[in-house]
């Protein structure tokens, strides 16, 4: 049987069912139940709280930012036969979790037992296809992301001394990422060389680094807790200028030879995922990590033609509005040229997304429940600016992007703050992490096509807002919603059917009023990164659905606070759980009259 919501996706899109192989049905969701924990429940919990203990332990996957736990004194182990340890344990978790009674389990553990089980899945299936030869991409890098373990909170002396010697620590950590990429270059698996030119910039800024006091990476020792004794404080800062200059920047040096000597001319000339050995079998495997369906890339295609032709209608009545004078590629030019569009200082766009965040700030609890925590603004780091995207939320910050400011419109930033602040990431994860109730698999998961789909959805939620103030800022809400439409496009064009970097360029361009600076950027992150930008508008789909049934059959009852606290509450989940949970909702909400 299809997934009721693959179903209900490629019907509400009018596409035909294909071959796709259908992902498990969504559970069917039961009232919370106040029975005692069961066998089965006892069973399932001994499985999750074992494996999670070891994966917080640094058994684990490496976190994103190459850090490992914060009592930790060494990088990641992200060699070979650690990857191959890692793939032990959690084909053993799998097998553990498939005899375990699901229908025994409580309801609540039910949902559990479906986040859990796809969370295992996708680790071990990433080890199994051997991504970790591949671990950087257009978007982001082992080596960029060191320096976001800077800005982890340290409080004792300890603290400070165990991130010093993971500073002493890069060098064998970049040398097993660089053994990896090798492995991977040896069988064809590597980014593609298209997308290469200028990315070792990034690396040479560290590795060129002349002051250890100028590294991001001294940044937590230009002022110490006043705890730690004015001479302890003196000898830390040295210990972490040593660090810097005698293990740091070296590596990177090393690294720049291998990636400018090897790994550039070495890499595949292809660009299409399935093009790589296993090619067909990683991307149907991204496509289901990222969208948390399996659905095929010749139906996501369609669903992206449709999305653009739908959305591009929308668009061409904006241009009508504004009473523009000419062809919609001369407005795009209007857009991309005209200087009243554009923030003339680093500060000036930072302000503006700090008053459309207050702009938010003054209605937004009519349409959630709010998180204690809250959010700062800040620009993305120099280093990694010039290849990274216009801004990125999370909880507790929202990084603005003022590299280029040329390539940093206005009209685009009422959206982009919607998606990446609040009631974005910075909300949803900060709810999130507030949800007690659910085990922490669940509080510090991050599932892409849940998460991008509510950032992408909270963009149309801000028209509702009054947060669109010009005809401008709503076509550049409509050009952000076409370019997440446009990658279902150019992501299933580039990995499964062949475009090449050119046609990608050209459909993105032709289609958004993003600027030549984005479009480039973002084409080369699809390329890098496959199936990653196909979560955005599969989620916000998903999402858009449950709402508009959820008005219909619930008629003046429908809250839509209530509606957003239901889908907020459940944290990151895969969409099949979140249709089953809003269902439940539904029913619920109709039973009580």
């Amino acid at each position: 049987m299809k997934s009721p919501l693959v179903a209900a996706l490629l019907f509400a899109l009018a596409l035909p069912a294909g071959a796709a192989p259908a992902p498990a049905a969504p559970l069917a969701a039961a009232p919370p139940s106040l029975a005692t924990e069961s066998a089965a429940d006892a069973q399932f919990k001994a499985i999750y709280e074992t494996e999670w203990k070891w994966r917080q332990a640094g058994g684990g996957e490496a976190s994103e930012d190459g850090d490992g736990p914060a009592n930790a004194t060494r990088m990641p182990d992200v060699g070979a036969a650690a990857q191959q340890g890692r793939l032990k344990v959690w084909d053993q978790v799998l097998a553990q979790l498939d005899k375990v009674d699901v229908q025994a389990l409580s309801p609540d553990n039910r949902i559990n037992y479906a986040i859990y089980r796809d969370q295992v899945f996708n680790l071990a299936a990433e080890v199994r296809l051997r991504g970790y030869e591949m671990p950087f991409n257009a978007d982001s890098s082992f080596w960029s992301n060191l320096s976001f373990m800077a800005r982890r909170e340290m409080k004792t002396a300890q603290d400070f001394r165990n991130y010093i010697a993971r500073l002493n620590d890069v060098p064998r950590y970049f040398d097993q990422q660089t053994d990896n990429m090798r492995a991977g270059l040896k069988r064809g698996f590597s980014v593609p060389r298209a997308v290469l030119d200028g990315r070792e910039v990034s690396i040479a800024t560290v590795s060129e680094l002349k002051d250890p006091t100028a590294s991001p990476l001294y940044a937590p020792f230009r002022k110490l807790p006043s705890s730690i004794p004015v001479a302890e404080q003196a000898q830390l800062q040295d210990q972490a200028r040593q660090a810097i200059s005698g293990s740091v920047v070296p590596a990177f040096g090393k690294l720049r030879t291998f990636f400018v000597e090897e790994y550039v001319p070495q890499a595949r000339t292809t660009l299409a995922a399935e093009a790589m050995p296993d090619g067909k079998a990683y991307y149907k495997q991204q496509i289901h990590q990222y969208t948390t369906l399996d659905l095929t890339p010749q139906q996501i295609h369609e669903i992206g033609l449709k999305e653009v032709a739908r959305i591009q209608q929308e668009m061409n009545g904006i241009i009508k509005q504004v009473q523009f004078k000419g062809s919609f590629a001369q407005f795009l030019a209007f857009l991309r040229t005209d200087p009243q569009f554009y923030a003339k200082t680093p500060g000036e766009l930072l302000h503006r997304a700090a008053w459309i965040s207050k702009r938010v700030d003054g209605v937004i609890g009519k349409y959630m429940t709010l998180p204690r925590a809250r959010f700062t603004i800040v620009p993305v780091p120099p280093d990694i600016a010039p290849f990274w995207t216009a801004g990125r939320g999370g909880m507790g910050t929202y990084w603005l992007n003022t590299y280029n400011l040329p390539a940093r419109p206005l009209y685009n930033l009422p959206a982009l703050t919607l998606h990446e602040s609040d009631p974005g990431h910075a909300l949803q994860g900060a709810l999130a992490a507030e949800q007690g109730q659910l085990p922490e698999f669940r509080r510090n998961a991050y599932i892409s096509a849940y998460g991008e789909g509510w950032g992408l959805y909270c963009e149309k939620l801000g028209v509702e807002m009054g947060i669109y103030e010009t005809p401008y800022e709503d076509f550049g809400r409509l050009t952000y919603e076409m370019w997440r439409a446009a990658r279902l496009v150019i992501d299933t064009g580039v990995h499964h059917k062949g475009w090449t970097r050119e046609q990608a360029i050209a459909y993105l361009r032709d289609h958004t009023a993003l600027s030549e600076h984005e479009v480039t950027t973002e084409v080369d992150r699809y390329i890098s990164w496959p199936g990653q930008a196909l979560s955005y508008k599969l989620g916000e789909i998903a999402i858009v659905r449950l709402r508009a049934q959820a008005e219909q059959e619930l008629g003046e009852r429908f809250d839509i606070k209530g509606f957003h606290d239901a889908v907020l509450k459940q944290g990151s989940v895969p969409l099949p759980v979140l249709e089953s949970q809003i269902q439940a909702y539904i029913a619920e909400r109709k039973a009580a009259g």
